[in-house]
């Protein structure tokens, strides 16, 4: 392997652009907030700004990858299969948004104030690039709790940005629900597509995934979900073969393929996406700032705990290879609220003393990743090799 690609290599696992992005921003923000805000949000071309361009259409992208993982692990062969196995993350997700909203408000009453209390939503998100990362590191490449991990993350965000919807709406742009039937039409092209056995991913792309996404954005909910709709229906094969994000290159899947040829944009995209979300002062910090991370970090693993280990209880197994400790540590990582609970921050808050402290606290949960690798160290967490390294 060349060292070029050794180093792309290494960037890409380390999430180096997003980090670094997030870095930029806080230092950008603290040295120069004028100058950092007329950047992010200046018009550059018409009426989209960077802020625009990176939210709404970049992240497209990025949850495209995610939805990918989880079409491949519900193939027979993957760690989520049979569905029925899929259950216990998802109940698992129900209790890591229930547990840290019900944290934040219970706290709020007692040491907050009653203009937080819009803030509930922000700590119910978790970080899909980041609880990847951790969870490779922590677990290895091919363990099942990874797939459950991703499973519960995009899940989460999906929750998290119908919270969005229907819990922060717009005044001045309330939902129109009857757009997402251009959603809908989206994924029926997708289906017809894939029915008259077109391999090429750039029809579905094109022609389902701008349906879906026009579908959101004038529904006036957050479009970044459109191609998770139509990822399922690119062709791919009966079986899940491989491993995480692994490029294969005997897979020529217009799935896989699709995954090979836009991954290095997106990883290497997430430092925009770092730079235009997380440029945030850090004079801005009070209660609220602790409230959102106390939620995440206590609420999201407790929630996740609990609802996981009463899944399996009433019969809905762990994934092949995933105990109770593992459930737990999964916990702790998907903690780490990030990219939606940032989203979410700049919605639930007009005020940007407000918004900048919620995001802080988003910010901060990233100490989760620290939390996780000590506490896989203290359970004795065996990691599975990567087999295909």
């Amino acid at each position: 392997m060349s060292t070029q690609k050794k180093t792309i290599n290494f960037l890409q696992e380390f999430s180096i652009p997003l980090i670094l992005g997030v870095l930029i921003a806080l230092v950008w923000a603290n040295l120069a907030p004028e100058n950092y805000h007329h950047f992010v949000h200046n018009e550059i071309i018409g009426h989209i700004s960077l802020h625009f361009f990176v939210n709404d259409i970049f992240m497209v992208f990025f949850f495209a990858m995610a939805a990918i993982e989880i079409t491949q692990s519900l193939l027979p062969g993957g760690s989520l299969n049979p569905l029925k196995r899929a259950i216990n993350p998802l109940m698992a997700t129900l209790g890591g948004v229930l547990g840290p909203a019900l944290v934040f408000l219970g706290l709020n009453a007692l040491i907050g104030s009653p203009e937080f209390a819009r803030g509930w939503g922000i700590p119910t998100a978790t970080d899909i690039a980041l609880a990847w990362l951790v969870a490779r590191v922590v677990f290895g490449a091919q363990h099942a709790a990874v797939s459950f991990l991703l499973l519960l993350a995009i899940v989460d965000d999906g929750i998290g940005l119908m919270i969005i919807a229907f819990f922060y709406p717009d005044p001045a742009n309330p939902v129109a629900p009857l757009w997402l039937l251009l959603t809908v039409a989206g994924m029926l092209v997708a289906y017809l597509l894939r029915r008259k056995n077109v391999q090429s991913y750039w029809p579905y792309i094109i022609f389902g995934g701008i349906l879906s996404w026009a579908g959101l954005y004038l529904a006036h909910i957050h479009p970044a979900l459109a191609l998770v709709f139509i990822v399922p229906f690119l062709p791919h094969p009966p079986r899940e073969e491989f491993g995480l994000f692994e490029d294969d290159p005997q897979d020529h899947s217009t799935l896989k393929t699709f995954e090979h040829e836009w991954k290095i944009f997106v990883d290497f995209g997430l430092l925009l996406f770092g730079l235009t979300n997380a440029g945030v002062e850090f004079s801005e910090i009070n209660t609220l700032t602790w409230l959102v991370l106390i939620a995440l970090v206590g609420g999201k693993t407790i929630g996740i705990f609990l609802m996981g280990s009463l899944a399996t209880v009433i019969g809905f197994p762990f994934p092949k290879g995933m105990g109770y400790k593992e459930l737990l540590v999964a916990g702790v990582i998907a903690a780490m609220g990030l990219t939606v609970a940032l989203f979410v921050s700049g919605v639930a808050f007009v005020d940007p003393g407000l918004q900048g402290a919620a995001k802080m606290g988003a910010l901060f949960s990233a100490v989760a990743a620290v939390i996780a690798f000590a506490l896989g160290k203290v359970l004795g967490i065996k990691k599975v090799k990567d087999t295909q390294a």
